[in-house]
């Protein structure tokens, strides 16, 4: 299959990067689909859907007159002209109003070309997911993982196509955050790989190639291990979050600090993560001590921006 023959295209899951990945790709002229395991999904989902077509908007407009707004996904910089981000907030409306949000997993999956996954980040629900993919999906399709950590050979096998399966892994605020590390297995085809590179571009992200298995791709490896270190200095009582923040950002020049970030990604996504090291089950630990504190704000609803409040309180 060439990118030309990519049409269809299916994301499962409507999480904080779920939605975002479907919303650029339906921006950028697909036929789009998320898949979602309940109503429940589905209503959760749709908000996240609502606030990147404000987001969109919000940003083209800002485009017109100033240059720091500028966001890689919405258009190259040479075509930046209020004209121009006026005729794209077409396409925003266009892609708000074509994407479908189903649990079907024959509407979802029956004539797709291209899937993205992004469930949970929890292996048993990812095997699962996959071994009922498989029986849903025409021969042609190629099956691609967003998994933060996770290694794609770990589930080649359950997708029934190792050759068409690998990694696409986005970074968050995808519009402006434009990555798109594509990794493979050693079972993933050439052509499977090149597809996915071509089909990353084509949605005006920029094509990272990652040539071997790697947890944590490139961006993961560096970023995970940081955040990491922010939560063992909160979790042990050595600075707030807010202070831990101030201190990145004055001695970096960083624009966000690392509890901001984690309020981007999603403090659920962190605690999935978090669990996956044994020595969060471990009592005493810093690991433990760490997933207990965000499992502790992710029962009060405090999971990130899309919540309305994480570390930082968004409802304002």
């Amino acid at each position: 299959m060439d990118i030309k023959d990519v049409k269809r295209v299916t994301v499962a899951g409507g999480g904080v990067l779920g939605s975002q990945i479907a919303f650029q790709t339906a921006y950028r002229g697909y036929d789009v689909t998320i898949w979602l395991r309940s109503q429940g999904s589905i209503e959760r989902c749709q908000p996240k859907i609502d606030r990147l077509r404000k987001i969109y908007l919000d940003t083209l407009e800002a485009m017109k007159t100033d240059p720091s707004a500028y966001a890689y996904g919405l258009c190259a910089p040479e075509e930046v002209t209020p004209e121009r981000c006026e005729e794209l907030k077409a396409d925003v409306e266009r892609a708000y109003g074509s994407l479908r949000l189903t649990t079907d997993w024959d509407e979802a999956f029956g004539d797709a070309d291209l899937v993205i996954e992004a469930v949970a980040e929890d292996p048993e629900q990812k095997t699962a997911f996959y071994t009922e993919l498989a029986k849903h999906l025409p021969e042609r399709t190629v099956v691609a993982t967003n998994s933060s950590t996770l290694l794609p050979s770990q589930f080649a096998e359950a997708t029934g196509r190792p050759d068409r399966y690998l990694a696409l892994h986005f970074a968050n605020e995808i519009w402006k955050n434009p990555s798109g590390e594509v990794m493979g297995h050693e079972g993933t085809s050439k052509e499977s790989f090149d597809l996915v590179v071509a089909f990353t571009s084509s949605i005006r992200m920029v094509p990272l190639k990652v040539m071997r298995e790697q947890p944590g791709y490139l961006l993961n490896s560096m970023l995970v291990p940081f955040l990491s270190a922010a939560e063992g200095l909160w979790a042990g009582g050595v600075g707030s979050p807010e202070d831990i923040d101030l201190a990145w950002k004055l001695g970096t020049g960083a624009p966000a600090g690392p509890f901001r970030i984690l309020d981007i990604v999603g403090l659920t996504t962190a605690y999935n993560i978090g669990v996956m090291d044994p020595r969060a089950k471990q009592e005493g630990t810093v690991q433990n001590r760490i997933t207990t504190l965000l499992k502790e704000k992710i029962d009060r609803g405090e999971t990130g921006v899309n919540a309305g409040k994480g570390f930082y309180d968004y409802s304002k």
